[in-house]
């Protein structure tokens, strides 16, 4: 069976943790083809994000089309956009694709850099009903309206429960017309969870363009964060609590 070929449509990380480099890593580890249209390009590190440049929307446009012109793609991952124009120029791209669009809709970094203005923010709406999945950390869903607005919206939306408090984490996977589907499990204690949003949003469209149903890619996506998470170096030594997604995309 031919690899699913995913375009994942972001930022890049300097450190390699999160952004562009999580996404094909982690499409790469779950047998994908991955391709990029980096939007901006960051200075940052497990501690923040120290500088941010956004590219011009015309090079993005022009990185989406080369991408599909000659290789072609199953699924989309979208991560960082940088400005409200590319927001604007992706939507664009995206509305003559069709295939499964997966929306991690990132605002602010886990060290509070943000990561999206205003008007970046506005433009998110027309990416998140071209999405099948919009993948909202605590923050995030609260700065789209909370659960009701997105209910109102008629979006599929996870939302996800790692930077909330205590030692239960609780991912709702949310579909129009289904009941709410919440997934549970014991909080993962390490330090190592930069760029988990990046990863969790690249894996669930990677198994959506090898055809799995959207709950099903959900719940392997998270498996594989998980499983990441307990095999990092120094799991269980006592690093202090940490959640298992992060706003960086």
């Amino acid at each position: 069976m031919a690899p699913p070929r995913i375009l994942s449509i972001a930022g890049s990380d300097s450190s390699g943790g999160a952004g562009i480099q999580a996404d094909i890593k982690t499409i790469t580890m779950l047998g994908g083809y991955a391709m990029t249209a980096i939007t901006a390009i960051t200075a940052q590190n497990s501690l923040g994000v120290t500088a941010v440049q956004a590219l011009s929307a015309d090079m993005v446009a022009a990185q989406v089309d080369a991408c599909v012109s000659d290789i072609g793609v199953d699924a989309v991952k979208i991560g960082m956009l940088g400005s409200p124009e590319i927001a604007a120029v992706v939507a664009d791209r995206l509305e003559a694709l069709a295939v499964p669009v997966v929306f991690d809709p990132v605002m602010i970094a886990t060290s509070g850099a943000a990561l999206a203005d205003d008007a970046t923010i506005a433009g998110f709406e027309r990416l998140m009903r071209l999405a099948v999945l919009t993948t909202p950390n605590v923050t995030e869903l609260a700065a789209l309206g909370g659960h009701e607005a997105m209910v109102a919206r008629g979006v599929a939306y996870l939302a996800k429960g790692g930077d909330a408090e205590g030692e239960r984490v609780e991912d709702t996977l949310m579909i129009p017309g289904e009941a709410p589907h919440v997934m549970a499990g014991t909080r993962i204690h390490t330090r190592h969870n930069h760029g988990t949003g990046c990863t969790l949003s690249s894996a669930i469209a990677t198994y959506l363009g090898r055809g799995l149903a959207l709950s099903e890619a959900v719940d392997r996506a998270r498996l594989f964060v998980r499983s990441a998470l307990r095999a990092a170096p120094g799991f269980g030594a006592g690093h202090g609590p940490m959640g298992h997604h992060e706003a960086r995309g």
